[in-house]
């Protein structure tokens, strides 16, 4: 027998035989990371703990499962939204949220009924993208955002980033371009690049990967 065919039964054959399937158990430990089950964070005054759902057979919401969202609008976003912005995964922004940095601030880009139907990361502040958007609100109220929130200034016909707070921004999905619209309208009058983050994944990923979502209170 050629050597060549030789090596290539035994390879068949190994790894028919040396496979083993990995076998689930539904008491299998969820951690966050492999040092880190769960971290606890301030939400609507009250303290919350993110972790991973401890079902090893949890599945996604529905609404978080579909695919093929038509685009436009929902049109697959690019890893880098713009030079010296930084991308996050959810390791990045449990991490952020660990430290309770009061200069960093984790926002909700999405529109109130988003977060009512699917709920949102705990802690974070939810700011509609249209808020700091020209075409839908006022410069008097996207000047307050920027002051009593951001922690940016005006001064004359120019703002004043020098205490500006660092802002993490997510929506609903690496398809949604909430977040990005405001990051983007934010460079563009001069936000530090190096201040914003994105968490591309955004509330799907976060899902996916079973974390902790908090729901508005019923009225």
């Amino acid at each position: 027998m050629f050597p060549f065919i030789r090596t290539l039964l035994t390879t068949v054959a190994c790894t028919a035989a040396c496979y083993t399937p990995h076998v689930w158990a539904d008491d299998q430990p969820v951690g966050i990371t492999a040092n880190l089950s769960f971290i606890e964070v301030q939400h609507g005054g009250k303290a919350v703990r993110i972790e991973r759902n401890p079902d090893n057979f949890a599945m996604v919401e529905p609404d978080m499962a579909l695919t093929s969202r038509p685009c436009p609008p929902y049109c697959i976003q690019p890893i880098t939204l713009g030079s010296g912005v930084e991308t996050w995964g959810e390791v990045e922004v449990i991490e952020s949220l660990r430290r309770a940095d009061p200069h960093t601030l984790l926002i909700d880009s999405r529109e109130p009924e988003w977060i009512e139907r699917l709920g949102q990361i705990p802690s974070a502040v939810n700011i509609p993208w249209q808020q700091l958007h020209p075409q839908h609100t006022t410069p008097e109220k996207m000047a307050e955002m920027m002051e009593d929130l951001f922690s940016v200034y005006r001064v004359g016909a120019l703002w004043n980033f020098a205490s500006a707070k660092t802002l993490v921004f997510y929506c609903n999905g690496p398809w949604c371009g909430q977040s990005p619209t405001t990051i983007r309208q934010l460079l563009s009058m001069g936000y530090p690049a190096h201040k914003i983050k994105w968490y591309r994944g955004g509330i799907q990923d976060w899902m996916i990967m079973g974390l902790t979502v908090v729901k508005p209170a019923k009225k």
